[in-house]
């Protein structure tokens, strides 16, 4: 048996968290088409019977603009000491911009080949020819030195095998670290907050997703297959909060439907879902709502 941690790592909206989902075939992570929308770690198991990876998901390393991004950056760079294994996500092109700069440099600095680490090219269904990827292989082998270089796609399913085989062969022998039938430690209340955070990020304009936290009041079971939650979206303006809500409620209304259905799936129960906006002006520069709201480095 071999059993270990894999670190994706990445910069925002490269795919971490959707090749996650489907290494491990279940949805955990939420995803969106918006970058950052994973702000801290997520771990999710798989077993088999080769062994146990616990797959690191991290928040996409950018230059921080308030403390939450801080918050961001130093869960990803932490997740470079916990790992037996480094997976390095990133988008089949050929511009390597700051945040891959940044990234290739913590691999030097910090890493300094104690790891074993994959490049991961995703959205490879993107390209018209496989000839395409010589370019950016070069272009990455120029920053880096790699273990394995695998073109993938996490929409697609394509290869996502094949990374599991390479990440196992690079893990230590040993024991589980969980039950085999654990998928993930996160509660399910943390999980709902995420799932009500994913579709207001899908559904309201640009300006307001980044701004916005999810707080579950209350979760209770009425009765057997059938939940009570009541949750507040936090937001930074009042402008924002008017967004959210829209006109005549529909905003919040659609985004607590879609909401509600995803919970359900999760639950595979019945939710009656209660959402409530709040103002919290420019929380994310505030030490103590950002830990209120979950992003707390003490405790990972």
């Amino acid at each position: 048996m071999r059993s270990g941690y894999a670190a994706l790592i990445g910069r925002p909206n490269v795919g971490k968290s959707s090749l996650m989902n489907e290494l491990i075939g279940q949805k955990i992570a939420i995803t969106s088409g918006k970058p950052q929308t994973t702000r801290s770690r997520i771990e999710t198991v798989y077993t088999d019977e080769r062994g146990q990876i616990v797959f690191l998901d991290t928040p996409g390393i950018h230059r921080a603009k308030n403390k939450l991004g801080v918050y961001m950056d130093t869960v990803a760079e932490r997740t470079f000491n916990e790992a037996d294994v480094i997976v390095w996500i990133v988008e089949p092109v050929t511009l390597i911009g700051a945040g891959e700069e940044r990234i290739a440099g913590l691999l030097r600095d910090k890493n300094k080949g104690k790891r074993p680490v994959i490049l991961v090219i995703n959205k490879c269904d993107r390209l018209k020819d496989p000839s395409e990827l010589t370019p950016v292989i070069k272009a990455y082998s120029e920053k880096a030195s790699f273990d394995e270089i695998l073109d993938v796609s996490a929409k697609e399913g394509t290869n996502v095998d094949k990374l599991l085989s390479r990440i196992f062969s690079y893990l230590p022998e040993g024991p589980l670290y969980y039950d085999e039938d654990t998928v993930t430690m996160i509660p399910m209340r943390s999980i709902a907050e995420e799932l009500i955070r994913e579709q207001a990020l899908r559904q309201l304009s640009d300006e307001v997703p980044h701004g916005i936290a999810v707080m579950v009041q209350s979760f209770k079971e009425r009765r057997p297959g059938l939940y009570d939650i009541e949750a507040d979206i936090v937001c930074e303006r009042d402008s924002h909060k008017g967004m959210i809500i829209g006109k005549g409620g529909r905003m919040l209304k659609s985004i607590g439907s879609a909401a509600r259905k995803e919970i359900e799936a999760q639950l595979e129960a019945q939710v009656n879902l209660k959402l409530f906006v709040k103002v919290r002006k420019d929380w994310r520069d505030n030490e103590g709502f950002i830990r209120n709201f979950g992003y707390d480095l003490r405790k990972l």
